[in-house]
């Protein structure tokens, strides 16, 4: 028995059932995000001495896994382009070009966080590298279950291209649609921990 609207858009809302989910599930995403920006806000508007990030955080190697992440937003969405224009071998080249920036990002992350802890600075050093570290580091958790997602759809999940290409398409652009939520939470933390 198959589950009804996961390729029909649905009556009552006009999407279909993983589009659906995915932004519910990213209203919850925004939500605990939000909370993390608000602690991060409400402790530097009442701390005089809080530490500007640029002092203490590596702003040219953010600045590159900015540009790094919203690349790989294009080529993710290059990807669902090719699935919809029944394109395999160019939809395995744009998703296998997202997987690589996102390992990109995840390796500039990584040096960036050893240098921190080579130089002693730990999340309980003060309360800007404890936001630092816990924004970031969940960020970091999402870049990892979002290279999951595309590692296994650009490896065994890919066999659905041609089985049921509708059904993966919606399963690329549910992908892709989390993938740009990843990169606009970095767009968000990289001013406000490294800039301001």
């Amino acid at each position: 028995m198959q589950i009804p609207y996961t390729v029909e858009t649905r009556p009552d809302t006009g999407l279909h059932n993983s589009k659906l989910g995915i932004w519910l599930f990213l209203a919850s995403e925004v939500m605990l995000f939000g909370a993390l920006f608000s602690s991060y806000i409400l402790l530097r508007i009442n701390s005089p001495d809080w530490p500007a990030g640029h002092e203490v955080l590596n702003v040219p190697i953010a600045a590159f896994n900015t540009v790094v992440l919203i690349s790989s937003s294009i080529t993710v969405l290059l990807a669902w382009g090719a699935v919809k224009f029944n394109e395999f071998k160019k939809f395995r080249l744009y998703l296998g070009l997202t997987i690589l920036l996102a390992f990109v990002f995840m390796i500039a992350k990584a040096y960036e966080y050893n240098a921190k802890f080579s130089h002693g600075l730990y999340p309980s050093t003060d309360n800007f590298l404890g936001i630092y570290f816990t924004l970031t580091g969940l960020h970091g958790l999402h870049v990892v279950g979002g290279l999951v997602v595309m590692i296994y759809f650009w490896g065994p999940g890919s066999g659905m291209f041609h089985s049921e290409p509708k059904h993966f398409a919606d399963r690329i652009e549910v992908a892709g649609i989390y993938w740009h939520f990843v990169d606009l939470v970095w767009i968000f933390l990289f001013p406000v921990l490294y800039l301001l």
